[in-house]
């Protein structure tokens, strides 16, 4: 493993977000839940009440705290409303999410190869770069909580003699935590805070924990949504938080809760590709090395392991972003389990998986090669194939220095992304919103006209993006649409709900044109044929604008 002076954390962090960057930054893959945050942060620009989230159909949210919505906030009021900024402060937040690990790892141990190899694995986790990609709530979770983690640490490393600063990052990162996402944070703090005051190994004094300005001031930060909610909309808004934390997530069926687990718990281990490998041989020998080395420390792993395991059995629905909370304190674990079973030894097994993702990339690379080959692309792209190609070339040229192979590793799994969003390009850009955009800037419409909106919801989150808060779009659905298309300055249709507007009292036109992830193989057979727009316009998802008459 490389010194920290040749390998140091910013170069980590620096190598997530310029790798990931192309991915995140542009809605080359779109998640559903982040309509309700960009929404809701458009809304509060053309209001000015930064305190309460809305629906595109113009409903109340009350089912998330409100810091995820101002992440979102923040990078529109920064670089404007577009994808970019959307996303722009949640892949820092995975990033950051990095550097807490680090920090966290050096605190605990005195090996450095530990704190460098943690970061490492963290940034490579596939669940992390994904939730980085995303403005959703889990990678802000994340990231408060790995900050969490290196307080719990801290008074871990030090007992009753840990600086006071840790009770400020503890409680802080809790109450940002709780601010993002609710009760996850609430019940992993809580049991983590009896854990130190209980645990036999390293105990502390309550009155040591819980240090009075920083709990006060972690509890007006948790607190803080909820006493305005409360002050500007009463008390009936809790029902649809405590239903969304509580009531729907909930599952009592037990073959659902037996079968949640299970692939939580695969999850838990799968998803440390390809790092698990490494650690299988003599797992249970070094765990029980590691328990007598630190054991207060790996009681607190386990503990937290095991509550996100039942929080995520007891789900109606589980995703892998559940893991998220405490994969920054697994990863520090797995990281020293590594080092203490010999793993920066076996040059050879990492030469195998480094030359595995090398080809994986190749593979990606040549499939984004073809589509820009074959269809318009801009001089970027080809630039971000020269350097995809240029870092492959490295890596190969680097694969006898053995103590960079950790790092090549995380960063060829990296490299993946980067390659990715060189296809995507070509599939998903420009979504629709900035094809809508382009059209409304052509047709020069007046700012503050008001358009309805029929279609597909997420479709008319970007379709919102783009127009900005410039234009007041407001979903519509299929029942309410024939009472209310009139009230609107415009409005904007997906294909299959054409026949629902009264065609002779609108002029309609195709507003926005992309290829349908469906048909991929579509896609593939008319590059080859060279009849790619004949095929787009028979198979891509078309968006048409409707103006009065």
């Amino acid at each position: 493993m490389q010194s920290e002076s040749k390998l140091s954390i910013w170069f980590v962090m620096l190598a997530f977000t310029l790798l990931v960057g192309p991915f995140a930054l542009d809605f080359h893959m779109h998640y559903p839940d982040e309509m309700y945050y960009t929404d809701a942060a458009v809304r509060m620009m053309q209001t000015g009440d930064i305190q309460t989230a809305y629906l595109g159909n113009g409903e109340l949210r009350f089912k998330k705290p409100i810091l995820t919505y101002w992440f979102v906030l923040a990078g529109f009021e920064l670089f404007g409303v577009t994808p970019f900024a959307s996303r722009f402060f949640f892949l820092l937040a995975g990033a950051m999410t990095i550097g807490g690990v680090y920090w966290a790892a050096k605190l605990m141990f005195k090996d450095t190869r530990i704190a460098q190899l943690s970061s490492l694995i963290m940034a490579s986790y596939p669940v992390l770069i994904m939730s980085a990609t995303r403005s959703i709530p889990d990678v802000l979770l994340g990231m408060f909580m790995a900050m969490a983690a290196l307080g719990f640490i801290g008074f871990i490393r030090y007992g009753n003699d840990t600086p006071r600063r840790y009770s400020w990052i503890l409680f802080l990162g809790l109450a940002l935590a709780f601010e993002v996402k609710g009760l996850p944070a609430l019940a992993l703090g809580g049991l983590g805070l009896i854990y130190l005051s209980v645990n036999p190994w390293q105990r502390v004094k309550v009155q040591r924990v819980f240090y009075f300005p920083a709990v006060l001031v972690g509890l007006v930060v948790a607190s803080y949504w909820f006493v305005a909610m409360y002050w500007i909309h009463g008390a009936d808004y809790l029902n649809s938080f405590v239903e969304d934390q509580v009531g729907v997530r909930v599952a009592s069926r037990y073959l659902l809760i037996a079968k949640n687990l299970l692939l939580a718990i695969v999850l838990m281990i799968v998803l440390f590709i390809p790092w698990f490998l490494f650690g299988m041989k003599g797992f249970q020998k070094n765990f029980k090395k590691l328990f007598y080395e630190e054991k207060a420390f790996t009681g607190f792993v386990v503990l937290w392991l095991v509550a996100i395991l039942l929080m995520s059995a007891m789900v109606t629905k589980f995703y892998e972003r559940y893991l998220l909370p405490v994969v920054p304190l697994s990863t520090i674990w797995v990281a020293w389990l590594l080092v203490k079973n010999g793993f920066l030894e076996k040059v050879r097994a990492m030469r195998v998986v480094l030359f595995f993702f090398i080809a994986l990339n190749l593979i990606v690379l040549l499939v984004g090669v073809f589509f820009n080959a074959m269809l318009p692309t801009s001089n970027w792209i080809w630039l971000q194939i020269l350097l995809d190609l240029a870092v492959i070339v490295y890596m190969v040229s680097q694969r006898k220095a053995i103590s960079k192979l950790p790092a090549l590793i995380s960063f060829s799994i990296l490299l993946l992304f980067f390659g990715a969003s060189i296809s995507t390009y070509q599939i998903s850009l420009p979504d629709v919103g900035q094809l809508v955009k382009g059209y409304a800037e052509e047709q020069e419409l007046a700012k503050g006209s008001q358009i309805g909106y029929l279609g597909h919801l997420h479709a008319g989150s970007k379709i919102r993006i783009g127009l900005g808060p410039d234009f007041r779009m407001v979903g519509l659905d299929e029942v309410n649409f024939p009472e209310r298309f009139g009230d609107f300055d415009y409005l904007i249709l997906e294909e299959k709900y054409l026949d629902k507007l009264p065609s002779d009292k609108y002029e309609i036109q195709l507003a926005a044109l992309n290829w349908d992830a469906k048909y991929i193989s579509e896609m593939f057979a008319a590059l080859w044929d060279g009849n790619a727009e004949e095929v787009k316009m028979k198979y891509g998802k078309k968006f048409y604008w409707a103006k009065p008459n």
